[in-house]
């Protein structure tokens, strides 16, 4: 039946509803933004936008040491958090009449450059294996312990150790040079001296990868025909896909690049070693199942890699 346009229902934003019932109901900010997974500024935020939208009164009065719910906000709590379970439970009974299962989430964090590369191509994989398991990714690449938000998985190099984790080896790999196939037969690349022919492709971030790598090779004062620098790996990698140079390939990243044939390894024979990439896990939630299963599907990938 339809509703008399007079009657509509005037709706709050939810996700500042949401917020202010798990703030409401833990008494902080802070623990509020580790269940939703969010940042503390986020929690503060949406308690703004409705505390405008409502109106006065506010509902948290602050306090140098926190925040405390006002009466009014109290109030609230006491209608808003049995309407959030009512809403969860008719979207699971909704959910399990359909015969599907209720999807877990699983937040992961990994470097941009591996999440492109390596990661990301696979996801399929595991998503086909693992249907109940939904993997939200976001990239970044600050250390472990400076990310704004708690994750249930956090992809970096390592070994590190960070207050509060543990971790788990997942994939070794080296470096060494790597180019497309025309330009190593437009300018063939038999020995290492050919180099001096070529532009070399330098990242930004690891300005020395190509002079260590001269120097194992035993070449140290070879001059390349030219160089270019950018700011990440997988900028450097699909510029060398595209002909542009030769670039430092990590072998992790470019090893569907060289199985597809769109790169070649001119001298796989002379390498440098690089750091392992590690899953970090929070100590508190060592007993997520979703974790466990996603980081035992990356270790077993990971030893078909090697």
């Amino acid at each position: 039946m339809s509703r008399n346009p007079s009657q509509r229902r005037l709706l709050p934003p939810l996700n500042a509803v949401r917020a202010f019932e798990a703030a409401a109901r833990r008494g902080s900010f802070k623990d509020a933004a580790a269940e939703l997974g969010v940042t503390h500024g986020a929690i503060s935020r949406q308690i703004h936008l409705l505390e405008a939208w409502l109106g006065a009164p506010a509902l948290f009065g602050r306090r140098n040491r926190g925040v405390t719910l006002t009466p009014e906000g109290g109030a609230l709590l006491v209608e808003f958090g049995p309407a959030l379970d009512r809403i969860s439970t008719a979207a699971r009974q909704h959910r399990e009449r359909q015969g599907g299962p209720i999807a877990t989430v699983l937040r992961g964090n990994a470097l941009a450059t591996f999440s492109l590369r390596w990661l990301l191509p696979r996801l399929t994989l595991f998503r086909e294996a693992h249907p109940a398991i939904e993997v939200q990714l976001t990239t970044a690449n600050e250390p472990v312990d400076a990310l704004p938000e708690e994750y249930d998985v956090v992809i970096r190099g390592g070994p590190d150790t960070f207050y509060g984790f543990v971790s788990r080896p997942l994939l070794n790999e080296r470096r060494l040079p790597v180019c497309s196939p025309a330009l190593a037969k437009r300018h063939p690349l038999t020995t290492i001296t050919d180099l001096e022919r070529h532009t070399l492709l330098h990242v930004s971030t690891m300005p020395k990868l190509w002079r260590d790598w001269l120097t194992v090779a035993g070449h140290a004062e070879l001059k390349p025909a030219a160089t270019l620098t950018l700011d990440h790996f997988y900028l450097s990698i699909q510029a060398a896909v595209d002909g542009l140079g030769v670039a430092m390939g990590p072998t992790a990243l470019v090893s569907d690049d060289l199985a597809a044939g769109r790169l070649v390894a001119p001298f796989p024979d002379v390498s440098l070693p690089a750091r392992t990439y590690f899953a970090y896990l929070p100590q508190h939630d060592l007993t997520n199942p979703a974790s466990t299963v996603f980081c035992d599907w990356l270790a077993k990938l990971a030893e078909a890699h090697c």
